[in-house]
């Protein structure tokens, strides 16, 4: 075993749970390791609604404790990443037979003060008939409520805290799979993990690590069973949230939540600029999570659950685009229905053996950065290691934007790069924020950025994306790295499917010529 493949700790699982812990173990100064079966948020965190949220309807629930503590971490994600993180404004419409408003009152003035803010305006009344938000309404409805939450383009979060932890030293290896893990004794005496790693080719390869942490989402009950060979005290109840994609409803700038008669929630997000996108459902899920897919069911009832608010009727022909999940929720005893399951997370560590092992069970993409933190702070004191938190001030890569203003940042990149078509610099400033400028290199003219791959996509970007952040496919490109797929023209991922392909192909053959 060489020194190479030695690390203090082993994360499995590149979802935004297993990133985020990477991330803060590298920041102590830890060796860490994190392997991803697949590509980075290719499941659950790629998934979500996009929302960095409390979770206003979890007051309905009593959880306060879970409502508090993403409230907190509200502002300190929006000051980490201004430019793929924003604030977003929220209309309620009023339904009398659904909740009484005084009820909605009490629910917005504790989802108000339960946590401080400063970038964030409070909850207010608004009379729909003379309120942008009320046209697209139908008409019965006259009243209703704006308060505030924000915007994530989730599977971007997930790839920057890769990145940040890998500029801390950590490695990522994507597209490798835990197949095995047992504690031996290192050559001190000392109890350690071995753990065998497959490739995507077949190929296998062994590292040590003092400590394992398990963030695999929906399969951590299967690496602790299979792979790790251990039980655990927690166990995840999966449940399949499915969204559909509009084009757009509506033309102002907030999203809406509405009311379903079945006390769900749907929200209406405005969308990639041309469309709405509306969701979640909670359905129970026993299948494979790989395979997780959206069924004619959850369209009508998304598009019923619309229908009850807007003017404008939508069918399930409408959908230009649906995506689903499975959430693995921490199972509790008493809650009996998908929406009533909790969202908060456990940290369960089993270090009884030596070698800790720390599994992850449940958890919100609102909550992650506090989740590992936590999971930094127990595998610290477990090793060993007197390193404290550091992330809440910390920006992400790109996300050292002045004030966290982004509008201006915005601005300046599009000056000091005035040969860049308008809306490219504003895609580049939103998905790359400061590290644009190392996208774009020296080049001083659209030429200078490399072949046009398909519009709009250069070959200076697919490098950038290849190179820094993992992109391996045409889907790693179009649809996690960006929504490029929602906008492309025809032919568009078999050009960038050949031009990575033929890229891989020249370093392969690279490879192979002895020196």
């Amino acid at each position: 075993m060489t020194q190479e493949n030695r690390y203090d700790l082993l994360v499995v699982g590149g979802g935004i749970n297993g990133a985020g812990i990477a991330r803060d173990a590298a920041g102590r100064g830890l060796s860490v390791l994190l392997c991803e079966q697949d590509d980075l948020a290719s499941h659950t965190s790629s998934a979500s609604t996009k929302l960095i949220h409390g979770g206003l309807r979890y007051l309905e629930y009593k959880e306060f404790g879970l409502v508090r503590k993403a409230l907190q971490e509200r502002e300190t994600l929006l000051r980490a990443a201004p430019h793929i993180m924003w604030p977003l404004r929220f209309v309620m419409p009023h339904m009398p037979n659904l909740r009484p408003a005084w009820l909605i009152r009490i629910g917005l003035f504790l989802y108000d003060h339960l946590a401080k803010r400063e970038l964030l305006p409070g909850s207010r009344g608004i009379d729909m008939r003379r309120h942008a938000a009320g046209v697209p309404l139908i008409d019965s409805i006259r009243r209703g409520f704006v308060y505030s939450d924000g915007w994530v383009d989730d599977a971007r979060l997930v790839v920057l805290n890769a990145l940040d932890a890998q500029e801390r030293g950590a490695r990522i290896l994507t597209r490798t799979k835990l197949v095995a893990a047992q504690r031996v004794k290192s050559a001190g005496g000392e109890a350690e993990w071995q753990a065998t790693l497959r490739r995507a080719d077949g190929s296998t390869f062994e590292v040590r690590a003092r400590a394992v942490a398990n963030a695999a989402g929906p399969w951590v009950g299967d690496v602790l069973h299979g792979a790790l060979g251990r039980g655990a005290q927690h166990s995840v109840r999966l449940v399949k949230g499915s969204h559909i994609v509009t084009k757009r409803l509506f033309e102002h700038d907030h999203a809406y939540i509405f009311q379903n008669p079945d006390k769900r929630i749907i929200f209406a997000i405005p969308y990639e600029h041309d469309f709405t996108l509306i969701g979640t459902t909670d359905v129970e899920y026993r299948n494979d999570p790989a395979k997780v897919a959206i069924d004619g069911d959850e369209t009508r009832y998304l598009c019923e659950s619309i229908n009850r608010y807007f003017k404008r009727k939508i069918s399930p022909s409408d959908v230009h685009w649906t995506y689903s999940g499975v959430r693995p929720l921490l199972e509790e005893e008493g809650a009996k229905s998908a929406s009533a399951v909790t969202r908060d997370y456990r940290l369960e560590l089993d270090d009884t053996n030596g070698a800790p092992l720390l599994s992850v069970f449940g958890g919100k993409i609102t909550t992650f950065r506090k989740l590992a933190e936590e999971a930094g702070d127990m595998l610290a004191r477990a090793l060993g290691s007197t390193s404290g938190a550091w992330t809440a001030g910390k920006p992400l890569p790109g996300g050292d934007i002045a004030n966290a203003r982004f509008e201006p940042f915005a601005q300046s990149l599009a000056k000091r790069f005035a040969w860049l078509p308008a809306p490219l610099a504003q895609r580049y400033a939103r998905a790359y924020g400061t590290r644009a400028e190392r996208l774009i290199g020296a080049a001083k003219s659209l030429d200078e950025l490399g072949p046009q791959i398909a519009p709009g996509i250069f070959d200076a970007e697919l490098r950038y994306l290849r190179d820094t952040e993992w992109a391996t496919c045409a889907e790693d490109v179009l649809w996690r790295r960006s929504k490029l797929g929602l906008h492309v023209a025809p032919g568009t991922l078999e050009a960038v499917t050949a031009a990575l392909e033929s890229w891989f192909a020249t370093s392969q053959a690279r490879t192979a010529v002895p020196h």
